[in-house]
C-alpha cells in the first residue's frame, strides 16, 4: 500500500464558498483554482486508477484560510472545508482513509475548538498549519497552545508554506519577481517555520510533538552544516541580543531538534535531494507524499515520479515499507 500524505483537494461547498468570498484570485490563488481534479472527483479517482494500491490522507490546497478574512468569516470557512472532508473520506474510504483537519489560525479561540472538534468528532488524523499567520510567526503566544493541544492528543500537525509575489526578493523592491516568492521562498518559510519552533523551546516542552514538514524539510537537510556547527555558535554574529543565553537554556544542540521533525518526500522529482533528505530525517520520520495535484501533468506526474525514486532507492525493503505506509499508519493510528 502507498499512502500519499500530502494530497490536496477541495470539497465542492468549499470550494463554491472560496470562490465567493474572493472572487478576484490572483498569483497562489489563482493557481490552485486552475488544476480540475483539485476539486472534480471524477478527475482525481482516473487519476489515482493509474497507480496499484494508492490511497490518499487529503488536506486543502493554498491558500491560508485566515486569508479570506477575520473571524468568522475563517471559522465559517474552517468548519466547512472539514465537515466536507469528513464527508469525503466517510463516503470514500478506500480512496481516503483520513484527512488532515484545517484551522482559522487568526482566531485563537476558535482555532483551538476548531481542532478539537475536528479530530474528536469528525475524526481528522491531524492538523494543517501553515508557515506564518498572516505573517506574524508560529511561536507567538496566541497560536503556541495549538502545539499543546496536538501533544495532548498525539495527532501529527502538517506544516506547509505560505509566501506570495507581495514579499520582495530584496528589501527595495515592491514585489518578488519570477516567482522567486515560491521557488526558493516556500524552502525557507519552511526553514524559519522550524527554527522559530526549534527556538522557542517546543520540543523540550513535549519532547514526542509530531511535526510533518512539507518539502522534505525545507531547506534544513542540504545546509545541515550551518544548522549544526554554524548554530553551535548562535550569538556570535549579534550585537543587540545575547542569544547565548538561549542557546545555554535548550537540553540539546539545535541540530538535533531539527532531526525531531518529519518530512515527507514531495520534491518535485528530485532524486538527490531525496536521498539528502531521507539521509537527514532517518527513514522513520520519512512520509510518502507527492503534493498532488500540482504538477505539469496536473494530477498523476508528481505521483509518478516520487513512486518511481523511492522504489529506485538503495534501501532496505523494510525501510520503503516505513516510507510509503508504516510510519502513516503509526503516526495516525490507521
Amino acid at each position: 500500500m502507498k499512502i500519499d500524505i500530502f494530497a490536496h483537494i477541495f470539497p465542492k461547498k468549499y470550494f463554491d464558498r472560496m470562490i465567493e468570498v474572493a472572487p478576484n484570485a490572483k498569483d497562489m490563488h489563482k493557481r490552485v483554482r486552475s488544476v480540475p481534479c483539485i476539486v472534480d472527483l471524477d478527475e482525481r479517482f482516473r487519476i489515482m486508477d493509474q497507480f496499484d494500491e494508492y490511497v490518499q490522507v487529503i488536506c486543502l490546497g493554498s491558500p491560508p484560510i485566515e486569508v479570506f478574512g477575520p473571524p468568522p468569516i475563517s471559522t465559517e470557512m474552517a468548519k466547512l472545508a472539514n465537515n466536507g472532508m469528513a464527508e469525503l473520506v466517510q463516503k470514500y474510504p478506500d480512496r481516503f482513509p483520513g484527512f488532515i483537519a484545517s484551522l482559522p489560525m487568526n482566531d485563537p479561540e476558535g482555532l483551538l475548538k476548531e481542532g478539537r472538534r475536528a479530530i474528536i468528532d469528525l475524526k481528522a488524523v491531524g492538523v494543517q498549519i501553515f508557515t506564518n499567520v498572516s505573517g506574524r510567526p508560529l511561536d507567538k503566544p496566541e497560536t503556541m497552545p495549538l502545539f499543546d493541544l496536538m501533544s495532548e492528543l498525539d495527532r501529527p500537525i502538517w506544516m506547509h508554506p505560505a509566501r506570495g509575489a507581495d514579499f520582495p526578493d530584496y528589501k527595495g523592491e515592491p514585489k518578488s519577481h519570477y516567482e522567486i516568492w515560491w521557488t526558493f521562498g516556500w524552502p525557507y518559510e519552511t526553514s524559519v517555520a522550524m527554527a522559530h519552533l526549534v527556538f522557542s523551546g517546543l520540543f523540550d516542552r513535549h519532547p514526542d510533538i509530531k511535526i510533518i514538514t512539507h518539502h522534505l524539510g525545507g531547506m534544513i537537510p542540504y545546509f545541515e552544516g550551518r544548522v549544526g556547527p554554524g548554530w553551535d555558535q548562535l550569538g556570535t554574529r549579534t550585537s543587540d541580543e545575547d542569544y547565548t543565553l538561549l542557546l545555554k537554556k535548550l537540553k540539546r544542540r539545535p541540530l538535533d531538534y531539527f532531526r525531531l521533525f518529519y518530512a515527507d518526500t514531495a520534491v518535485f522529482g528530485a532524486r538527490e535531494a531525496t536521498i539528502c533528505g531521507l539521509k537527514f530525517f532517518g527513514s522513520d520520520r520519512t512520509l510518502f507524499g507527492s503534493d498532488m495535484p500540482f504538477d505539469p501533468e496536473k494530477g498523476s506526474a508528481y505521483i509518478r515520479w516520487t513512486i518511481e525514486i523511492i522504489e529506485s532507492l538503495e534501501i532496505s525493503q523494510a525501510e520503503r515499507h516505513a516510507i510509503f505506509e508504516g510510519n502513516a499508519r503509526r503516526l495516525m493510528k490507521l
